[in-house]
């Protein structure tokens, strides 16, 4: 099991923190190529909803999750497969957290013929919004058999009160 880098980004920090300007670039990334999707069929209307889509699934890798809530936590699978877990990127902010992951595949220059390779640049990114606050300083997160495990404590202020 190997334990993957977390950044942690606290409420002070949100709003200016450098994560948010990638989204926008990756969201500026998916709007030109659904305009460039939208070109290449003569600029008809009507399949602008499929062009976004294509788009977002030519340019990133969605990962398959879930997310369970516990009384105190909340713990999350996230399939990363073929992913190093330095190849891994989590952002915790108090409401969400934010996986982004890349890779590529290179062939060493050699004298062999490549037949053929179906393997590409992957970038992967998702989002997980939570219906609670969290702890950033107590998320960890580990990576074992192409699967990213990541706990995440509930704040204290989340946390439902108990009788004395």
């Amino acid at each position: 099991m190997s334990h993957v880098a977390i950044q942690r980004i606290h409420p002070a920090e949100a709003q200016s923190h450098p994560v948010l300007e990638q989204i926008k670039s990756l969201a500026d990334r998916i709007r030109d190529r659904a305009y460039q999707l939208f070109e290449n069929r003569g600029h008809k209307d009507g399949s602008d909803v499929d062009d976004w889509l294509r788009a977002e699934s030519d340019l990133l890798t969605i990962p398959k999750s879930d997310l369970v809530e516990t009384e105190g936590k909340f713990e999350m699978q996230v399939a990363v497969p073929g992913f190093d877990s330095n190849e891994i990127e989590i952002d915790v902010l108090p409401d969400s957290l934010i996986v982004r992951a890349e890779n590529s595949h290179k062939h060493e220059t050699t004298k062999d013929h490549i037949q053929f390779c179906e393997f590409s640049e992957k970038e992967l990114f998702r989002r997980f919004d939570l219906p609670t606050a969290i702890n950033v300083d107590r998320v960890t997160a580990n990576l074992d058999k192409g699967l990213l495990h990541i706990t995440a404590p509930k704040a204290e202020e989340a946390k439902p009160a108990t009788a004395a």
